[in-house]
Order: structure tokens, then sequence, then C-alpha cells
């Protein structure tokens, strides 16, 4: 008897004369299907979207940078005359700038009478503060005006991720102008790393920060008061990691055969109750009519 490849096959065909469609069976397999390209196309979203994984750990993430950080602020002083206003920066390690000025820029408000200063420095990865203030002007003021308004204060690369809700730019709106015009203002920083993988590997590094402020007035040596806008900053040890993910093509495929295969089972097993309850019937209505 020559070899039939045939007893292979595990999906045995039945005939159609020997099947029996019923009502009950068409309204649930039109419903299975809409069920299952209902799961399809939300399984298809899944896959097709990238999807954000956060970690931490303790590490110091961006290594090539040679221990520094960038720093971009913007800050509009609307009583304070730009020839008065400088950027002093000082930290542990022993860096005293007073009245930085390399890329940074002031731009005069309200016909001359305020200022807005726009600048970009680097800091050291260790404690320290920088500050806006009167101190590197030739002739101190006597009654400066610290008012202000914070447009931006952030630190490392600009992301742009619309998954990612962080505080990287927590002073970001702060306004100050009914503060007390001869009062000292301190914000105290706590930066926190933060890596952005996408999925290509490539890798951003930025900051988050958290800020705690408060308002004084400070006097001099000489019973002066010299008002300042201090930013004062420690880094974490503690680094915030986000990777971009996209779901495996094996996983979207395995949940597809769940789905068709689990929901053609679940509807099979229904008909078959169905079909079964309505002969039992039929059959108990026949043995009433005799």
């Amino acid at each position: 008897m020559p070899f039939d490849f045939r007893r292979f096959d595990i999906y045995r065909k039945v005939p159609k004369d020997l099947t029996q469609p019923t009502y009950t069976g068409a309204i649930i397999s039109i419903c299975c299907c809409l069920f299952i390209f209902f799961l399809f196309l939300s399984e298809l979203t899944g896959f097709i979207t990238t999807e954000i994984v956060n970690e931490l750990y303790v590490d110091d993430p961006d290594k090539d940078s040679g221990g520094k950080i960038d720093v971009s602020l913007n800050i509009s002083l609307p009583s304070l005359h730009c020839e008065l206003v400088g950027l002093d920066i000082q930290d542990e390690m022993g860096r005293h700038e007073v009245g930085h000025i390399d890329n940074s820029m002031k731009i005069p408000l309200n016909n001359g009478v305020g200022c807005r200063f726009e600048g970009q420095f680097s800091i050291n990865k260790v404690p320290g503060n920088f500050h806006v203030s009167t101190h590197s002007a030739t002739a101190q003021p006597q009654n400066p005006d610290m008012t202000h308004v914070i447009h931006k204060l952030s630190f490392g690369d600009t992301l742009q991720v619309q998954n990612i809700h962080g505080a990287f730019n927590a002073l970001g709106g702060a306004d100050r102008l009914t503060s007390n015009p001869l009062a000292s203002h301190d914000y105290i920083l706590k930066i926190v790393p933060t890596v952005y993988e996408d999925k290509s590997g490539k890798q951003r590094y930025s900051y988050q920060y958290t800020v705690a402020n408060k308002e004084y007035v400070a006097y001099s040596h000489t019973g002066r008061i010299i008002p300042a806008i201090w930013f004062r900053y420690d880094l974490s040890p503690i680094t915030v990691k986000y990777t971009e993910r996209r779901q495996p093509l094996y996983r979207f495929i395995t949940t597809i055969c769940a789905i068709i295969g689990g929901t053609f089972t679940v509807a099979g097993i229904l008909d078959s109750c169905i079909f079964t309850a309505s002969e039992a019937w039929k059959k108990i209505q026949l043995g009433k009519m005799h």
C-alpha cells in the first residue's frame, strides 16, 4: 500500500453536506470576526507605537563631557539696566568668575529701563552656584530692583519627546515681579542626570531638577542692601534613563495567533452550547406535543 502523505493532516476537512448552518452560528461568527478585528487593530497600534521604558541607576552617564554641564539661562529683569546686570559663577573646585560674558546677550527692555539676559555657559559637576547680580558693575546702584521673570533654566541637551514629562525646565515661567524689589532670591536646585536612548541606540544627555526657593533681604559688611538672584545646585548620584523600545515582531505574531485561536475557540464553545440547548428544547417541545 503506497504511503499517503495526507495522513499528517491534522486539519481534517468535513464535507459541506455534513455541516448545518444556523442563524445563531452566523451571528456568533460575525461578532467573533468583529471582535478579532478590534483586538487586531489594538495590537497593531501597540506594535507600531514606540514604548518608553525608564530605569534608575547610580553612575555618571556622560563621561565624555569632561566633568562639565551645559547651562542655558534666560531671565528678564524689567527694572534693572543692562549695564548693571552680570552673571557670576563659583563652585567647590575653586572657580570664582565675576561678570561672565561668553555666549551671553543682554537685550534692553522697557526703553532701556529693564534687561533680558540670555546666556549659555558650563558648570563643573560639583556643588556650586551661579547668580545674577550687580557685583560686576563698575558702580553699584543705590537701590537695585531684582524683581524678575525666569523664562528658561535648563541643563544639558534639550529633550523634545512627547512621552516624557520631566522637570527639565522646572523654573520656566517663575514670576517674581510682585516681590520686594530689594530682596535676594535663593533657588536651591537638585540636579538629576537623565539619559535618553532612541531606537537606533543614540544617547542624549540632559538633566532634570527639583527646586526650592526662599526670599530674603541681604546686607553687605557696609550695611548696604545688595540683592541677587542665586541658583545653588547640587547633583544627585541617581541617573534616570529613558529607552525607546518597540514590541518585537515575534511577540506581535504570537499575540495575534492567541487572539484568533482563543476567540474562535470560545466562540465555538458558545455556539456548541447554544446549539445543544436548542436541540434539547426542540426535543422537549416534541415530547409535549405527543
